[in-house]
């Protein structure tokens, strides 16, 4: 029998569902996104959702993190924390006097039941009739007496209150992986809460999809096993007058890191903000977390948001676990960083510049960084790179500092006669711009000094900037200013074991 489903002609709704614990991590922005563009392509509604009802675990401050996350990804929501809806709290732990009544509900009508036996009773009772004792509860207790119940509380003990799955096969049709069956008997009756009544994730969980009107159900492979019982639960809670039962499922292929094991949010690269810090920008992560399991087709792997949204189908969705590859995700940023507009990628790279002790507040500063700033938006692969290669431009005395793996490399004895030559040659310019100190630069040390280009700029190039890796060379020089330059150029003597 398959279980009924939402119609697809009803307005689209999913949500967004985590629990406020740790840091935000890349699988789970992974199914917010999806979640996000299903909602805009089908002209849904997107739900954000915070499951927070294990205090020992849920934190004011990864809340926090998950709305400072969606925001700056421009994940927007239609309903939720300080949005609000018709449908709230949207947050568990103001919703208790739901799950009371609807636990009661349940009860009442015979749907869920009191359980009391423990785990030693039932793996004994598997070990009596033959089967594996780590099968899981038998449903032995769906039968008891008033009177067993009675001897039980006597006892002491508390029960805790169970669902009664249906006795027949449980078919529904995924939207990732087409039609899916769990045979009878192999999922057992499950907890909904304990004894004192208060609810577990299986109650809540569904039951907050029934009262908001959920439609559709995205989320990670990891959870499929969960979903006849997430079935039988709505279909319960259908009958006694809550929801409009099942929903429509689709279960998003797992992303893995090294060794194809599921990317844990214990593992570094899988922490969200770590990219942030780093510079990458929203469009660039969106753009690859979009890869781990879709593809906007025509072997395209950069787009926008807005493509992307045109283009989503969860039908198209693969079924195969996506590997997280860090190096596409650089390149694909790169890209959006290469389609910026110059003055947008300056706006972007000036709190990097911060981090770097790089103030831009005037207009001397502002004018060298958007003079500055398309030179370095093709070679920089996130916007900290970009930043340590601009910092030079702006620093002075001791805070201008040589890479000291540069400078061993580049500023030994034999670099004295390199600096010394450009150093006599920019001395003499009168014009102080880029096509005068190529010039000079090159009569001085390829034609004077027959040196190869690498030899001859290298030097130039870690004495001027600190780094192996700057803007070009003759531009750099040429905002950097004559007397910064020749400066620079000194000291590069100087470290070279010269007497400037």
């Amino acid at each position: 029998m398959t279980a009924s489903q939402n119609s697809p002609t009803r307005p689209v709704r999913v949500r967004f569902c985590p629990s406020p614990t740790g840091t935000p991590h890349v699988g789970l922005i992974r199914t917010a996104l999806f979640n996000w563009a299903h909602a805009r392509h089908s002209g849904g509604t997107f739900v954000f959702r915070i499951e927070d009802t294990d205090a020992s675990r849920d934190s004011v401050e990864s809340y926090e993190a998950l709305l400072d996350a969606l925001r700056w990804l421009g994940l927007d929501w239609d309903e939720g924390p300080e949005v609000g809806g018709p449908h709230g709290p949207y947050r568990q732990s103001e919703r208790g006097d739901l799950y009371a009544d609807a636990l009661r509900r349940l009860i009442d009508a015979g749907e869920v039941y009191e359980s009391y036996s423990r785990a030693d009773e039932i793996e004994a009772r598997h070990r009596a009739a033959g089967r594996d004792p780590k099968l899981g509860y038998d449903n032995a207790d769906r039968d008891l007496t008033d009177a067993q119940r009675d001897a039980y509380r006597a006892e002491g003990r508390a029960p805790v209150y169970r669902l009664r799955m249906p006795d027949r096969d449980i078919t529904f049709t995924d939207l990732v992986r087409g039609d899916v069956t769990f045979r009878v008997g192999t999922v057992p009756d499950f907890v909904l809460a304990r004894g004192d009544g208060s609810p577990l994730y299986p109650l809540t969980n569904p039951l907050d999809d029934a009262l908001m009107g959920i439609t559709d159900v995205l989320r990670g492979e990891d959870l499929l096993s969960s979903t006849p019982r997430q079935i039988a639960l709505l279909e319960a809670l259908q009958r006694v007058g809550i929801g409009d039962g099942p929903l429509r499922y689709g279960h998003l292929p797992l992303v893995t890191g090294e060794g194809n094991r599921k990317l844990s949010k214990r593992d570094p690269e899988s922490n969200l903000f770590l990219y942030r810090e780093r510079g990458f920008v929203p469009e660039g992560l969106l753009n690859y977390l979009a890869l781990l399991g879709w593809s906007i087709g025509d072997d395209r792997d950069v787009f926008t948001m807005a493509e992307m949204v045109d283009a989503f189908e969860i039908g198209r969705v693969s079924g195969n676990s996506a590997r997280f590859d860090l190096k596409k995700a650089e390149a694909i940023n790169a890209a959006h960083l290469r389609a910026l507009p110059v003055e947008e990628f300056a706006r972007r790279v000036q709190p990097y510049l911060a981090e770097q002790d790089v103030t831009i507040d005037t207009d001397a500063d502002r004018a060298v960084l958007a003079a500055a700033a398309p030179l370095v938006q093709e070679r920089s692969i996130v916007l900290s790179d970009a930043a340590r290669m601009l910092r030079f431009l702006f620093v002075d005395g001791k805070d201008f500092a040589l890479d000291e793996e540069a400078a061993a490399k580049n500023l030994g004895a034999d670099a004295v006669p390199v600096l010394e030559a450009a150093l006599t040659g920019l001395d003499a310019l009168q014009d102080w711009s880029t096509a005068a100190i190529e010039e000079s630069l090159k009569a001085t040390l390829i034609d004077g000094l027959g040196l190869k280009p690498r030899k001859a700029f290298a030097p130039v190039r870690v004495a001027v900037s600190g780094r192996t890796v700057s803007p070009p060379l003759y531009e750099s020089m040429e905002l950097l200013g004559r007397e910064r330059s020749l400066a620079r150029l000194r000291g590069g003597v100087e470290r070279a074991g010269g007497v400037g």
